[in-house]
């Protein structure tokens, strides 16, 4: 099953603190879309928030922009805070 990895402030104000978030093969966490759905409905609110200023980096590689990108059941998703140059 898919694991998400979330930052601190994420965790404190959506999943009482936790920043690794396993989520269930039923969840329907087959892309990085999926598991930002799934995570919605664990935790109520938190789906904008990852949809909007985020990277992802799936199991060490950074994404920009790819809600449709294939996640495997035993991936690592993190979400990672984009860091705007300037």
């Amino acid at each position: 099953m898919p694991v998400a990895v979330i930052n601190r402030e994420l965790a404190r104000r959506f999943t009482n603190g936790e920043t690794r978030l396993e989520l269930t093969e039923s969840a329907g966490a087959d892309s990085i879309r999926g598991v930002i759905r799934a995570l919605e409905a664990l935790y109520p609110g938190i789906g904008p928030e990852l949809r909007t200023g985020m990277a992802v980096a799936v199991d060490g590689e950074i994404f920009q922009g790819a809600a449709l990108k294939k996640v495997s059941l035993d991936a690592e998703v993190c979400f990672l805070p984009s860091i705007e140059a300037g």
